[in-house]
């Protein structure tokens, strides 16, 4: 399977403007620029489309995890915050912290939290990043 995505950009780093789309559509000619990157104007930046990559990725592999032990999870809330920090020879994106809130009949928080530290370590998201990946689960009855 192969997926794309494109982005267009004109002119410079911090007054050019670009847009990203997808493949699928989802996103067709959404905006962004170092204003949406770095400060409040509307539109969309590569930290935030990398954190629902992986929010997304996470979460699919979660339930499918949990599916294989024949839970059922009834609902899954995954966020997950992009660090990106100034290092030597530019910005790196350096850690992801994924939060994920699950309801799960029938689960124990020990099987939760091992299919959750699976996941976040198996996910094919995770497995492309080089940023520290840490992760917050918890089991709501």
């Amino acid at each position: 399977m192969k997926k794309t995505a494109t982005a267009a950009w004109s002119g410079d780093l911090k007054t050019g403007k670009g847009t990203i789309s997808t493949q699928s559509g989802a996103l067709k000619n959404q905006p962004y620029g170092f204003n949406t990157r770095f400060g409040d104007t509307p539109g969309t930046n590569p930290e935030e489309l990398l954190g629902a990559a992986h929010a997304g990725c996470f979460t699919m592999a979660l339930s499918n995890i949990l599916s294989e032990a024949g839970l059922a999870p009834q609902k899954l809330d995954t966020q997950a915050e992009v660090t990106l920090d100034k290092v030597e020879g530019g910005f790196a994106i350096t850690a992801v912290h994924l939060t994920v809130e699950a309801v799960i009949p029938g689960a124990s928080a020990e099987a939760f939290d091992e299919a959750a530290r699976k996941a976040e370590k198996g996910c094919p998201v995770s497995k492309v990043l080089n940023a520290k990946i840490t992760m917050d689960a918890k089991l709501r009855s």
